[in-house]
Order: C-alpha cells, then structure tokens, then sequence
C-alpha cells in the first residue's frame, strides 16, 4: 500500500476540458491569442513607465509592478496548459504542481496588496497634493511595492507548504486546469481543518484588508472631489482613478467569487468542478492580465500617449 502511495505522489492529472475534447482546439487558439495578448500588453507598459520620463511616479511605478505581475502569473500556468490541449500531455510532476501553486498564489496575494497601495496612492495625490511628493517619495513607494511582493511570497510559501504536505492516497486526479488550490485541497484524504483555517486568515489579510483600504481611500477621494470648484480638475481627478477602479472591480468581483465564499462543505463533497467555476476561473487567470493594459491604455491619457509615441518609434538604422 505504502508503494501504491508512493507511486500517486509522483504526479497529478490535470482534467482541464477533457470532457469536451471537440472544443479543445478552439480552446487552445483562444487562450494562446490571450497569452499573447498578455505578453504584448503589458509588455508595452513595463517598456513605457521605465523609458518614458512622464511616467516616473509611484502611480506608474506600481502599474509596472502589475504588469510585470501579471506577466508572471499567466506565464506559470498557461504554458502548461497550452501544452496539455494541443499534445494532450494533461499530468504535471507533484513538484512542478507545487511550483505551480505557489507562483499562482504568491501573484494572486501580491496583487490584491499592490491594488490597495495603488489605492492609497491616489488617495494622497488627490486629497493631499501639497505632502504627495514627501509622502509618497521614491523610498517609500519601493518600500511598499517590496513589502507586497514579500508578503505575497511568504503567504503562498504558507498555503502550498500546507496543502502539499497532505496525502491523497491514491487519487490525483485534479478537476482543473492547473494546480490550483482549492482543486488540490479536495484530493486530500485526510482532515484539512488547518488548511481552511490559514486561507480564512489568508482571505482577510489579502482580500479584506486591502479591499478596505481602497474602498475608505475612495470615499474620501469621492468626497474631495466633488468640493473642487474646478470642473477640470474633477475630471482631471476622475480620469486619473478610473483605470485603477475598473481593474479594482474585475479583480475582485472574480477573486472574491472564487476564495471568498465558504468552502469547507465543497471540499468535503463531490469532487466535480462545475464548468461555471473553470470559467470564473479562466477569466481571472488570462482574462484579467489582458485586459489591464488595454483599461489603462484607454482611460490614462499619459499611459495612451507614452505608448503611442513608443509604438511610433522608427528603430536606428
């Protein structure tokens, strides 16, 4: 028996859409155009915010980080998953799912903590402009933009160190598309009660708190804004918030949908995944990247314009 486990330990079987083997093909040709589209995106962005002198301030700085974030986050698990439809190689090494579940943790928990120091951000540029540049100057930014990627990194370290310790005997079949932890953590045949306790604590420092802070920090930006006498600077103030609120709203209105409701029943039930839930799924994991450059680029005039003059470069000859 002792073997047997062994054995299953070896490696995981990521279902994905194997039940529905005809639209595989389409499947495939619309998230690799998605990937792309991630990859040039933001990109593009990262390129601007550090060449384009216009764009050197916290606001852009923590853009870049997103980016570069959300280049990293697709990028450890559509590969796989690219691989899986179009050579239907759907198992994964139990150290590679591990690898996997962290970079997707740590990116999803830095994220939630760069849209709340984004947040804030704006908060003092609109309701203190006078102290911005001494609240907000390059020490401090860095510090905070550090801080959210070692926090993000230590709490995945947490959460995957905690589920792969669990042993799942002999099944290892994952209903998924990657090693996603919520999926994983059902092929547990053990007690997970410490697993789900840590993603409660998890939920409410890296979902709640910051969700918090950007929801206080726009009320007192809506509130500013509208005692400015200024039509123009309250449409200067708006457009300069617009971007980061969309994002802010598909972020979480997907996060929260995915890890925020109760799951403690779902883990212990049926091990089937509803094809809504893959959805959701696939929409904050190659959705959402996609469409962070593409907000920013259209509702920022400075991002629209630095883009537009790099993409207008004519190379050296």
């Amino acid at each position: 028996m002792d073997k047997i486990n062994q054995t299953f330990l070896l490696e995981f079987l990521l279902l994905g859409l194997s039940e529905y083997p005809k639209i595989e093909i389409v499947y495939f040709v619309v998230i690799l155009s998605m990937y792309l589209v991630v990859l040039i995106g933001n990109g593009v962005l990262i390129t601007a915010s550090i060449f384009d002198s216009h764009l050197h301030s916290p606001m852009y700085f923590f853009l870049g980080n997103l980016s570069f974030l959300d280049i990293c986050y697709t990028s450890s698990s559509v590969p796989s998953t690219l691989v899986s439809l179009i050579s239907k190689k759907r198992n994964i090494s139990f150290s590679g799912c591990a690898v996997q579940m962290f970079f997707g943790f740590a990116m999803g928990s830095t994220e939630c903590l760069l849209l709340g120091m984004m947040a804030f951000d704006r908060y003092v540029a609109i309701c203190n402009p006078l102290r911005y540049p001494v609240i907000m100057s390059k020490v401090v930014y860095i510090l905070m933009a550090s801080v959210s990627w070692l926090s993000g990194g230590i709490n995945s370290i947490v959460q995957t160190s905690l589920a792969m310790r669990l042993p799942f005997c002999e099944n290892n079949v994952i209903n998924h598309f990657t090693c996603e932890i919520l999926a994983v953590l059902k092929l547990a045949c053990t007690d997970i009660s410490l697993n789900i306790i840590t993603m409660m604590v998890s939920n409410m420092a890296f979902l709640v708190l910051p969700l918090l802070v950007i929801v206080f920090s726009y009320m007192f930006i809506l509130y500013t804004i509208l005692r400015m006498n200024s039509a123009t600077g309250r449409h200067k103030a708006f457009s300069t918030c617009s971007a980061h609120l969309t994002v802010v709203i598909i972020f979480y209105g997907t996060i929260l949908f995915m890890y925020a409701k109760p799951k403690s029943q779902e883990l212990h039930g049926e091990n089937k995944l509803q094809a809504s839930d893959k959805l959701i799924s696939l929409f904050y994991g190659v959705v959402t990247p996609m469409l962070n450059p593409i907000i920013y680029s259209l509702r920022n005039k400075d991002v629209k314009a630095a883009v537009k003059y790099l993409l207008n470069q004519k190379p050296i000859q």
